[in-house]
């Protein structure tokens, strides 16, 4: 007897919607959950036989992933903007929990990668290094945006130096602006301490693995290119044309490992 179930998932911060369907496609249960691990893995201890399980990529993705791998046997994160049937017809949680349920007993399904969980504290790490970067990028601009505003020509680095703040604050006359200016000033000094604590931590925990050193051989890898590669490619085997989308023996990116040589 097929004792087969596929459970779609409809994600939401405080609920998540749940359809399971048989091998035959006849919808057995459905329910809603509230968004939390015991009450999750109550739910799927419950089940009986083998489950496969399928929810949309977002916000909560990755730590439902980690939470559900150990108890089912197929586990498809799904790309919701090639999950097309999903648009058609009435919307829902319940219709598009089935929906999803239904797609993945069909094998209907385009995947987003997860898995390799060696390389988390590298990757949170150069998110969290883009982003201080990105955040100091748009405060340079405001900064200089002020000195426009007033008509005061403001090219190149020289107003951001602290040696030059006072005699460029000396150019705007009018105290709420230079106020503003000195604030964002302020905002400026700290994201650049901030961007340089994540950026030594960042290349620390880099140094853990051995292919960074191997990417800085090419032309144009630096010490942080070559960490950002590793953390936000995870593994090169996800871009294999072949379609094997998981790790290989031969090529994990974990601490301490070799490179393939067949990169």
């Amino acid at each position: 007897m097929n004792s087969e179930k596929y459970i779609g998932l409809d994600v939401h911060q405080a609920t998540i919607s749940v359809a399971v369907l048989d091998h035959t496609g006849k919808l057995v249960m459905e329910c809603v959950l509230e968004t939390k691990a015991a009450t999750i893995l109550e739910f799927f201890a419950g089940l009986r036989g083998t489950l496969s399980v399928t929810f949309e990529e977002g916000t909560s993705a990755a730590w439902l992933y980690d939470l559900l791998k150990p108890h089912v046997a197929r586990l498809v994160v799904c790309n919701p903007r090639k999950n097309a049937l999903l648009k058609a017809g009435n919307k829902s949680d319940r219709i598009d929990a089935r929906k999803l349920a239904e797609l993945l007993r069909g094998s209907n399904l385009k995947s987003v990668y997860h898995g390799e969980t060696g390389v988390r504290t590298l990757r949170e790490l150069a998110r969290s290094y883009i982003t201080t970067t990105r955040d100091l990028t748009r405060v340079m601009s405001r900064l200089k945006a002020v000195y426009r505003s007033w008509a005061i020509p403001c090219a190149g680095r020289d107003v951001y130096y602290t040696r030059h703040r006072k005699e460029w604050l000396g150019k705007i006359k009018h105290a709420g602006v230079r106020r503003r200016a000195e604030h964002l000033y302020q905002h400026l000094d700290i994201l650049k301490q901030l961007r340089q604590q994540v950026r030594r931590e960042l290349l620390a925990e880099s140094r853990k693995y051995q292919i960074t050193s191997q990417l800085r051989q090419m032309p144009c890898i630096g010490p942080i290119r070559s960490a950002l590669l590793v953390a936000l490619i995870q593994l090169p085997i996800v871009f294999a044309p072949s379609g094997n989308c998981g790790p290989t023996a031969d090529w994990p990116w974990r601490p301490g490992s070799a490179p393939n040589t067949a990169m």
